[in-house]
């Protein structure tokens, strides 16, 4: 059996230093990521989400612009991520009675020669802390829960589904 190489950090150099990855000769291909996760809170908070009737307005379409505009963002909040031209942000969201949450779905995707978790994964996140940010006058307590990579295509490394 050949013996493979253990993965190493991308982000590192030979000195341990850290430094952002040279993509330039890399391919560009389409790539396409998706992240997701939710915000469990009150029923009555989820009550006001759903009614539309919450103070400062349409939570959910004020939560899905912080999304996409947290994803054309993430380079300058994320110091190592390479500034992207992004060719698709979809943001969706489902109320879920069941667990008193709101469950965020990000879709991101570009054409070019680096991935794109790190923008689907900063749309969700941002979209989360809107829908608390806007609902934090009725539910203190709301948690943001499972945020993750759910899917990726393209690039060298292929394809991944989280199982």
């Amino acid at each position: 059996m050949p013996e493979s190489t253990p993965p190493t950090l991308t982000h590192f150099d030979a000195q341990g230093q850290a430094h952002m990855v040279d993509v330039g000769a890399k391919p560009a291909t389409h790539r396409v990521a998706v992240a997701s996760g939710r915000i469990e809170m009150q029923p009555e908070t989820l009550a006001l989400i759903a009614s539309g009737t919450a103070k400062k307005g349409d939570v959910l379409g004020v939560a899905r612009i912080a999304g996409i505009m947290a994803a054309k963002k993430t380079s300058d909040l994320i110091p190592l991520c390479h500034p992207l031209a992004l060719t698709r942000v979809a943001l969706d969201f489902e109320l879920q009675p069941d667990r008193n949450s709101v469950q965020c779905t990000a879709t991101v995707e570009t054409v070019g020669p680096t991935g794109v978790e790190m923008e689907a994964l900063t749309a969700v996140q941002v979209a989360l802390l809107t829908v608390y940010d806007m609902c934090k006058a009725v539910d203190r307590g709301m948690s943001i829960q499972g945020v993750g990579v759910v899917e990726k295509r393209g690039g060298k490394s292929g394809t991944f589904m989280q199982k």
